[in-house]
Protein backbone atom coordinates (compact mmCIF):
# COMPACT_ATOMS: atom_id res chain seq x y z
CA UNK A 1 0.00 0.00 0.00
CA UNK A 2 1.26 3.44 -0.89
CA UNK A 3 0.24 6.42 1.13
CA UNK A 4 -0.96 10.28 -0.27
CA UNK A 5 -1.68 12.93 1.79
CA UNK A 6 -3.13 10.43 4.65
CA UNK A 7 -4.87 8.23 2.32
CA UNK A 8 -4.11 4.32 1.49
CA UNK A 9 -3.32 3.84 -1.98
CA UNK A 10 -2.96 0.01 -3.87
CA UNK A 11 -1.28 -0.42 -6.47
CA UNK A 12 -4.23 -1.56 -8.65
CA UNK A 13 -5.45 1.73 -8.30
CA UNK A 14 -2.86 3.43 -9.54
CA UNK A 15 -2.63 0.86 -12.82
CA UNK A 16 -6.45 0.51 -13.56
CA UNK A 17 -7.92 3.25 -11.81
CA UNK A 18 -10.22 1.06 -9.33
CA UNK A 19 -9.93 -0.39 -6.27
CA UNK A 20 -10.99 -4.18 -6.19
CA UNK A 21 -11.93 -4.65 -2.59
CA UNK A 22 -12.55 -8.41 -2.92
CA UNK A 23 -9.48 -9.26 -5.34
CA UNK A 24 -7.77 -11.14 -2.63
CA UNK A 25 -10.99 -13.14 -1.99
CA UNK A 26 -9.36 -16.44 -2.93
CA UNK A 27 -12.50 -18.68 -2.71
CA UNK A 28 -14.21 -16.61 -4.97
CA UNK A 29 -11.00 -16.51 -7.24
CA UNK A 30 -10.97 -20.45 -7.29
CA UNK A 31 -15.19 -20.58 -8.42
CA UNK A 32 -15.06 -18.14 -10.81
CA UNK A 33 -12.44 -20.51 -12.38
CA UNK A 34 -14.47 -23.63 -12.05
CA UNK A 35 -10.70 -25.53 -11.05
CA UNK A 36 -12.56 -28.49 -10.22
CA UNK A 37 -12.68 -28.90 -14.14
CA UNK A 38 -9.02 -28.36 -15.01
CA UNK A 39 -8.08 -32.37 -14.79
CA UNK A 40 -10.36 -33.02 -17.82
CA UNK A 41 -8.35 -30.13 -19.39
CA UNK A 42 -5.01 -31.94 -18.33
CA UNK A 43 -6.87 -35.15 -19.87
CA UNK A 44 -7.73 -33.21 -23.06
CA UNK A 45 -4.01 -32.25 -23.42
CA UNK A 46 -2.40 -35.53 -22.68
CA UNK A 47 -4.75 -37.22 -24.72
CA UNK A 48 -3.92 -35.22 -27.97
CA UNK A 49 -0.57 -34.67 -27.03
CA UNK A 50 0.14 -38.67 -26.96
CA UNK A 51 -1.77 -39.24 -29.97
CA UNK A 52 -0.18 -36.62 -32.21
CA UNK A 53 3.01 -38.45 -31.14
CA UNK A 54 4.19 -35.44 -28.82
CA UNK A 55 8.10 -35.95 -27.28
CA UNK A 56 8.15 -33.26 -25.69
CA UNK A 57 7.58 -32.79 -21.90
CA UNK A 58 8.24 -29.32 -22.22
CA UNK A 59 6.10 -28.62 -24.61
CA UNK A 60 3.13 -30.97 -22.65
CA UNK A 61 3.58 -29.00 -19.44
CA UNK A 62 3.57 -25.46 -21.38
CA UNK A 63 0.56 -26.57 -23.21
CA UNK A 64 -0.94 -27.74 -20.06
CA UNK A 65 -0.47 -24.19 -18.52
CA UNK A 66 -1.53 -22.42 -21.55
CA UNK A 67 -4.92 -24.35 -21.90
CA UNK A 68 -5.39 -23.75 -17.93
CA UNK A 69 -5.34 -20.60 -18.75
CA UNK A 70 -7.41 -20.26 -21.44
CA UNK A 71 -9.76 -22.70 -19.27
CA UNK A 72 -9.53 -20.13 -16.77
CA UNK A 73 -9.96 -16.97 -18.65
CA UNK A 74 -12.90 -18.23 -20.17
CA UNK A 75 -14.72 -19.01 -16.85
CA UNK A 76 -14.30 -15.72 -15.42
CA UNK A 77 -15.21 -13.74 -18.71
CA UNK A 78 -18.39 -16.68 -18.52
CA UNK A 79 -19.08 -14.82 -14.79
CA UNK A 80 -18.34 -11.21 -16.53
CA UNK A 81 -20.78 -11.70 -19.12
CA UNK A 82 -23.30 -13.06 -17.26
CA UNK A 83 -23.35 -10.62 -14.06
CA UNK A 84 -26.87 -9.62 -14.92
CA UNK A 85 -28.27 -12.83 -15.47
CA UNK A 86 -26.26 -13.83 -12.14
CA UNK A 87 -27.71 -11.11 -10.07
CA UNK A 88 -31.03 -12.39 -10.55
CA UNK A 89 -31.32 -16.25 -10.25
CA UNK A 90 -27.67 -17.16 -9.41
CA UNK A 91 -26.74 -14.61 -6.46
CA UNK A 92 -24.63 -16.98 -4.30
CA UNK A 93 -21.81 -16.38 -7.56
CA UNK A 94 -18.96 -14.52 -6.55
CA UNK A 95 -19.61 -11.09 -8.87
CA UNK A 96 -23.28 -10.50 -7.47
CA UNK A 97 -22.40 -11.89 -3.62
CA UNK A 98 -19.75 -9.03 -3.74
CA UNK A 99 -16.86 -11.42 -3.38
CA UNK A 100 -15.18 -9.94 -6.04
CA UNK A 101 -15.71 -6.79 -8.18
CA UNK A 102 -16.93 -7.23 -11.69
CA UNK A 103 -14.54 -4.81 -13.58
CA UNK A 104 -11.47 -7.24 -12.00
CA UNK A 105 -13.31 -10.34 -13.45
CA UNK A 106 -12.71 -8.73 -16.87
CA UNK A 107 -9.34 -7.81 -16.51
CA UNK A 108 -8.17 -11.09 -14.89
CA UNK A 109 -10.15 -12.94 -17.43
CA UNK A 110 -8.83 -10.97 -20.61
CA UNK A 111 -4.96 -11.48 -19.05
CA UNK A 112 -5.55 -15.07 -18.58
CA UNK A 113 -6.68 -15.49 -22.25
CA UNK A 114 -3.40 -13.56 -23.14
CA UNK A 115 -1.17 -15.80 -21.55
CA UNK A 116 -2.95 -18.69 -22.71
CA UNK A 117 -1.92 -17.70 -26.12
CA UNK A 118 1.49 -16.68 -25.23
CA UNK A 119 2.10 -19.75 -23.56
CA UNK A 120 0.58 -22.18 -26.94
CA UNK A 121 3.06 -19.71 -29.12
CA UNK A 122 6.02 -21.21 -27.03
CA UNK A 123 4.82 -24.22 -27.38
CA UNK A 124 6.76 -25.37 -30.46
CA UNK A 125 4.96 -22.57 -32.41
CA UNK A 126 1.24 -23.70 -32.07
CA UNK A 127 -0.44 -22.58 -34.98
CA UNK A 128 -1.50 -18.76 -34.81
CA UNK A 129 -4.59 -19.79 -36.43
CA UNK A 130 -5.64 -22.02 -34.08
CA UNK A 131 -4.66 -20.46 -30.99
CA UNK A 132 -6.51 -17.15 -32.42
CA UNK A 133 -9.83 -19.27 -32.95
CA UNK A 134 -9.37 -21.20 -29.43
CA UNK A 135 -9.62 -17.50 -27.95
CA UNK A 136 -12.34 -16.26 -30.20
CA UNK A 137 -14.55 -19.12 -29.79
CA UNK A 138 -14.09 -18.82 -25.77
CA UNK A 139 -15.19 -15.09 -26.38
CA UNK A 140 -17.95 -15.76 -28.94
CA UNK A 141 -19.56 -18.69 -26.59
CA UNK A 142 -19.44 -16.49 -23.54
CA UNK A 143 -21.33 -13.94 -25.35
CA UNK A 144 -24.13 -16.01 -26.83
CA UNK A 145 -24.92 -18.78 -25.03
CA UNK A 146 -27.27 -17.29 -22.96
CA UNK A 147 -28.69 -15.85 -26.40
CA UNK A 148 -28.55 -18.99 -29.16
CA UNK A 149 -30.24 -22.51 -28.37
CA UNK A 150 -27.38 -24.15 -30.28
CA UNK A 151 -24.65 -22.92 -27.32
CA UNK A 152 -23.69 -26.77 -26.64
CA UNK A 153 -22.18 -26.59 -29.94
CA UNK A 154 -20.40 -23.77 -29.23
CA UNK A 155 -18.85 -24.95 -25.71
CA UNK A 156 -18.09 -28.19 -27.37
CA UNK A 157 -16.34 -26.14 -30.44
CA UNK A 158 -13.98 -25.10 -28.00
CA UNK A 159 -12.53 -28.44 -26.44
CA UNK A 160 -12.46 -29.69 -30.42
CA UNK A 161 -10.50 -26.45 -31.36
CA UNK A 162 -8.11 -27.38 -27.82
CA UNK A 163 -7.84 -30.75 -29.15
CA UNK A 164 -6.66 -29.99 -32.38
CA UNK A 165 -4.26 -27.01 -30.91
CA UNK A 166 -2.39 -29.49 -28.55
CA UNK A 167 -2.23 -32.25 -31.33
CA UNK A 168 -0.57 -29.62 -33.84
CA UNK A 169 3.12 -29.94 -31.54
CA UNK A 170 3.27 -33.75 -32.18
CA UNK A 171 5.36 -35.37 -35.22
CA UNK A 172 1.84 -36.87 -36.50
CA UNK A 173 0.02 -33.58 -36.37
CA UNK A 174 -3.56 -33.71 -36.53
CA UNK A 175 -4.11 -37.24 -38.13
CA UNK A 176 -7.08 -39.16 -38.62
CA UNK A 177 -7.16 -40.74 -34.85
CA UNK A 178 -7.07 -37.20 -33.67
CA UNK A 179 -9.90 -35.32 -35.43
CA UNK A 180 -11.83 -38.73 -34.91
CA UNK A 181 -11.09 -38.21 -30.89
CA UNK A 182 -12.01 -35.03 -30.97
CA UNK A 183 -15.07 -35.75 -32.83
CA UNK A 184 -16.02 -38.26 -30.11
CA UNK A 185 -15.10 -35.61 -27.60
CA UNK A 186 -17.13 -33.08 -28.55
CA UNK A 187 -20.21 -35.41 -29.61
CA UNK A 188 -19.86 -35.96 -25.50
CA UNK A 189 -19.49 -32.27 -24.29
CA UNK A 190 -22.69 -31.55 -26.54
CA UNK A 191 -24.68 -33.76 -24.82
CA UNK A 192 -23.49 -32.48 -21.30
CA UNK A 193 -24.61 -29.67 -22.19
CA UNK A 194 -27.85 -29.95 -23.47
CA UNK A 195 -28.34 -32.03 -19.77
CA UNK A 196 -26.80 -29.14 -18.47
CA UNK A 197 -29.20 -26.66 -19.34
CA UNK A 198 -31.64 -27.90 -17.86
CA UNK A 199 -30.55 -27.36 -14.70
CA UNK A 200 -31.40 -23.60 -14.89
CA UNK A 201 -34.52 -23.45 -16.78
CA UNK A 202 -36.11 -26.12 -15.55
CA UNK A 203 -37.31 -27.58 -19.04
CA UNK A 204 -38.01 -31.26 -19.32
CA UNK A 205 -35.45 -33.68 -19.71
CA UNK A 206 -35.42 -35.82 -22.87
CA UNK A 207 -33.53 -38.75 -23.95
CA UNK A 208 -31.44 -37.55 -27.02
CA UNK A 209 -28.65 -36.44 -25.61
CA UNK A 210 -27.76 -39.78 -24.02
CA UNK A 211 -26.68 -41.25 -27.50
CA UNK A 212 -24.14 -38.28 -27.91
CA UNK A 213 -22.99 -39.15 -24.27
CA UNK A 214 -22.34 -43.02 -25.32
CA UNK A 215 -21.04 -41.79 -28.63
CA UNK A 216 -17.38 -42.29 -27.48
CA UNK A 217 -17.58 -46.08 -26.44
CA UNK A 218 -19.33 -46.91 -29.88
CA UNK A 219 -16.53 -45.11 -31.42
CA UNK A 220 -13.68 -46.84 -28.86
CA UNK A 221 -15.23 -50.58 -29.35
CA UNK A 222 -15.21 -49.77 -33.37
CA UNK A 223 -11.23 -48.96 -33.42
CA UNK A 224 -9.88 -51.60 -31.03
CA UNK A 225 -8.84 -54.46 -32.43
CA UNK A 226 -6.86 -57.25 -31.93
CA UNK A 227 -4.61 -57.47 -28.74
CA UNK A 228 -6.36 -54.02 -28.20
CA UNK A 229 -9.73 -55.23 -28.05
CA UNK A 230 -9.77 -56.51 -24.41
CA UNK A 231 -8.20 -53.36 -22.57
CA UNK A 232 -11.04 -51.51 -25.19
CA UNK A 233 -13.60 -53.67 -23.80
CA UNK A 234 -12.68 -53.06 -19.86
CA UNK A 235 -12.34 -49.07 -20.55
CA UNK A 236 -15.75 -48.87 -22.63
CA UNK A 237 -17.45 -50.50 -19.61
CA UNK A 238 -15.72 -47.99 -17.01
CA UNK A 239 -16.76 -45.33 -19.33
CA UNK A 240 -20.81 -46.96 -19.83
CA UNK A 241 -21.03 -47.62 -15.96
CA UNK A 242 -20.13 -44.39 -14.89
CA UNK A 243 -21.94 -42.37 -17.83
CA UNK A 244 -25.34 -44.64 -16.34
CA UNK A 245 -24.40 -43.62 -12.48
CA UNK A 246 -24.93 -39.62 -13.53
CA UNK A 247 -27.42 -40.37 -15.48
CA UNK A 248 -29.47 -41.88 -12.87
CA UNK A 249 -29.01 -38.75 -10.67
CA UNK A 250 -30.63 -37.04 -13.86
CA UNK A 251 -33.71 -39.19 -15.04
CA UNK A 252 -33.64 -41.91 -12.88
CA UNK A 253 -33.97 -40.48 -9.40
CA UNK A 254 -37.05 -38.57 -7.25
CA UNK A 255 -36.61 -35.40 -7.35
CA UNK A 256 -33.76 -35.40 -10.13
CA UNK A 257 -30.36 -33.97 -9.01
CA UNK A 258 -29.46 -32.52 -11.94
CA UNK A 259 -26.21 -31.00 -10.74
CA UNK A 260 -24.68 -33.27 -9.42
CA UNK A 261 -25.46 -35.45 -12.49
CA UNK A 262 -23.55 -32.90 -14.70
CA UNK A 263 -21.00 -32.24 -12.09
CA UNK A 264 -20.22 -36.19 -12.59
CA UNK A 265 -20.56 -36.20 -15.99
CA UNK A 266 -18.22 -33.30 -16.09
CA UNK A 267 -15.58 -35.41 -14.04
CA UNK A 268 -16.27 -37.89 -17.29
CA UNK A 269 -14.78 -36.15 -19.70
CA UNK A 270 -11.31 -37.95 -18.24
CA UNK A 271 -12.85 -41.24 -19.37
CA UNK A 272 -13.51 -39.67 -22.46
CA UNK A 273 -9.82 -39.11 -23.09
CA UNK A 274 -8.74 -43.05 -21.86
CA UNK A 275 -10.59 -44.25 -24.68
CA UNK A 276 -8.52 -42.57 -26.91
CA UNK A 277 -5.29 -43.26 -25.68
CA UNK A 278 -3.27 -46.66 -26.17
CA UNK A 279 -4.50 -48.44 -22.95
CA UNK A 280 -1.63 -50.96 -23.04
CA UNK A 281 0.73 -48.05 -21.83
CA UNK A 282 0.53 -48.09 -18.02
CA UNK A 283 1.61 -44.34 -17.44
CA UNK A 284 -1.20 -42.64 -19.31
CA UNK A 285 -3.66 -45.11 -17.88
CA UNK A 286 -2.31 -44.04 -14.60
CA UNK A 287 -2.30 -40.28 -15.44
CA UNK A 288 -5.81 -40.77 -16.58
CA UNK A 289 -6.95 -42.10 -13.26
CA UNK A 290 -5.42 -39.40 -11.55
CA UNK A 291 -6.77 -36.90 -13.31
CA UNK A 292 -10.12 -38.64 -12.91
CA UNK A 293 -9.22 -38.66 -9.20
CA UNK A 294 -8.57 -35.11 -8.69
CA UNK A 295 -11.61 -33.72 -10.55
CA UNK A 296 -13.86 -35.44 -8.38
CA UNK A 297 -11.91 -35.03 -5.16
CA UNK A 298 -11.79 -30.87 -6.32
CA UNK A 299 -15.58 -31.15 -6.95
CA UNK A 300 -15.99 -31.69 -2.94
CA UNK A 301 -14.39 -28.26 -2.28
CA UNK A 302 -15.08 -26.15 -5.51
CA UNK A 303 -18.36 -26.42 -7.54
CA UNK A 304 -17.79 -27.73 -10.72
CA UNK A 305 -21.01 -25.69 -12.59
Amino acid sequence: MLHFSGKSVSLFYLMFGWEPSYLLSGRGLLVLGRVSNLPTVWSNCLAAFVLSKGDSLGDLALLMLGASLFYLGGMYLNDAFDAGFDRQFRKERPIPSGDICEKTVWILGGLQLALGFVCFSIASQVPYSLSILLGATILVYNAAHKAVSWSPVLMALCRFVLFLAVASVGQAGISGSVLWSAIALSCYIVGLSCVARRESDGKFLSWWPCLLLLFPAVLAFLVNNGIYRVYGIAAILAYTGWTLFCLRDIYWKSPPDIGRGVSHLLAGIVLVDLLSIDLMDTGQVIFMACFFGAALLLQKFIPAT
